[in-house]
């Protein structure tokens, strides 16, 4: 069974027991999950039209465009380097979205202009070396928190100011801020942005970082990479409408066989694994999504990141012949016939002539096809997007569908996909230890 939306086809009959034995569901249970999806996908559609989720709207939201392109100019103004500070939903899902210009990409960060960093971890060796080795002068910064309070961000944010005041220069000619908007003595990002007169612009405070890559906290990264975040919109727009449309969706069958596979077969293990530089850390965004949206109540399954056709040489061999347990979603743009060609007169050759008038495309696209079918062979449950290309309006929709099918999944699983008590919990304990440790 498959679903086509325009920017993916999804394919899950690596799932169903046809294909997979024992471990894949069977036409019945498939059917019974979509049931269960479709009641879920009826409270999505209440929420959208009672507006009471931001998200949902966001595709055909443009009033903050104006404000993302002057502070994206601002950002890039004579910048060599440019520093990105926030955490978690903060920072994941922009780094998904400038991977597609390049960054972190092997030879072709220098696409993008500047170089950019982003501070994602807390690090006391990392901070120390970056902020001595880092041009001040020609460094902006992007400090992103929803609430204004993150420690990590907060601790980033502060030694940054430090570096750039003891270096002689206006934190204002630097760096933007970008916080929910509210008061000052409850946030202390916003008190610093006033303190210092930065360029402040609001998070909204009812979209959660991680559903967040979509708003103005992926959309900013997006154009200071030079990307056209509109095109972004536009992708996962076609997501929000299909879910709207009915059940067959890609989103909702999605939910129904990651729900029911968990729940009938044991699959506690979801592997993302796209088959694209420019996707692998669009992996890292989907670990944080799925784990802290479903880690609930003793519920959920352990999202894994992986990449491919790295991973056929190392985690596969868990994937196919390790433990069961494991759901694996494969990312395929189409490669064939892509990138440099192999010389024809290796047809002689007794060992490389296999390769032959080959391109690096080809190859990659006998990988998938090897990946999938060795999979099914040895039943364990597999599916896959296959994807026309890695562009904007591709990734959009990729976001919009995993995050789609995470609220669904929640729904179907009496989970609340919005918040995370646990992670509070040890934000909480950290500061009680800070405030009590001794200098």
């Amino acid at each position: 069974m498959s679903v086509s939306n325009g920017a993916f086809i999804h394919d899950i009959s690596g799932c169903m027991a046809a294909h997979v034995g024992y471990a894949g569901l069977s036409d019945e249970d498939l059917a019974l999950y979509i049931e269960r999806a479709g009641e879920a996908r009826a409270r999505l559609c209440a929420m959208h039209k009672q507006h009471s989720l931001p998200l949902f709207r966001l595709p055909q939201k443009i009033d903050d465009l104006a404000s993302c392109k002057m502070a994206a100019m601002f950002l890039r103004d004579g910048a060599t380097d440019i520093v990105f500070l926030g955490t978690g939903g903060s920072s994941l899902g922009a780094q998904a979205i400038v991977q597609l210009a390049g960054y972190r990409v092997p030879g072709c960060e220098a696409n993008i202009g500047a170089r950019l960093h982003f501070f994602d971890n807390l690090d006391a060796s990392t901070l120390t070396e970056a902020f001595a080795s880092l041009p001040l002068v020609t460094t902006r910064g992007l400090v992103t928190s929803k609430s204004g309070g993150t420690p990590e961000t907060m601790v980033q944010t502060l030694c940054l100011l430090g570096a750039l005041e003891h270096a002689g220069l206006a934190p204002a000619n630097h760096l933007v801020v970008l916080s929910e908007p509210g008061d000052p003595h409850r946030n202390p990002l916003i008190r610093l942005a006033r303190i210092h007169r930065l360029m402040l612009l609001d998070h909204d405070p009812h979209i959660g970082g991680r559903y967040s890559a979509l708003s103005n906290v992926g959309l900013l990264p997006a154009l200071v990479a030079g990307l056209d975040g509109l095109a972004i919109r536009k992708g996962a727009g076609d997501i929000m409408q299909a879910v709207l449309a009915g059940d067959n969706a890609s989103p909702v069958i999605g939910a129904a066989v990651c729900v029911a596979l968990q729940e009938t077969r044991g699959m506690n293990v979801s592997v993302m694994m796209p088959y694209a530089d420019r996707l692998r850390l669009f992996s890292n965004w989907y670990v944080q999504l799925w784990a802290e949206s479903l880690g609930k109540n003793g519920l959920g399954s352990q999202p894994v990141a992986a990449a491919g056709p790295v991973d056929q040489h190392s985690q596969m061999q868990l994937f196919i012949d390790g433990s069961e347990g494991r759901l694996v979603n494969l990312i395929f743009p189409a490669t064939k016939g892509q990138g440099p060609r192999l010389p024809d007169n290796l047809a002689a050759d007794p060992m490389l002539g296999y390769l032959a008038g080959r391109t690096v495309g080809d190859v990659t696209a006998c990988q998938q096809s090897a990946a999938v079918e060795v999979l099914i062979r040895n039943g364990r449950p597999v599916r896959v997007f296959a994807v026309d290309r890695v562009d904007e309006r591709t990734l959009g929709a990729l976001m919009m569908h995993f995050m789609l099918e995470t609220i669904l999944a929640g729904f179907m699983m009496n989970i609340d996909p919005f918040d995370q008590p646990a992670v509070e919990q040890g934000k909480v304990l950290t500061r009680d230890y800070l405030a009590a440790m001794k200098s």
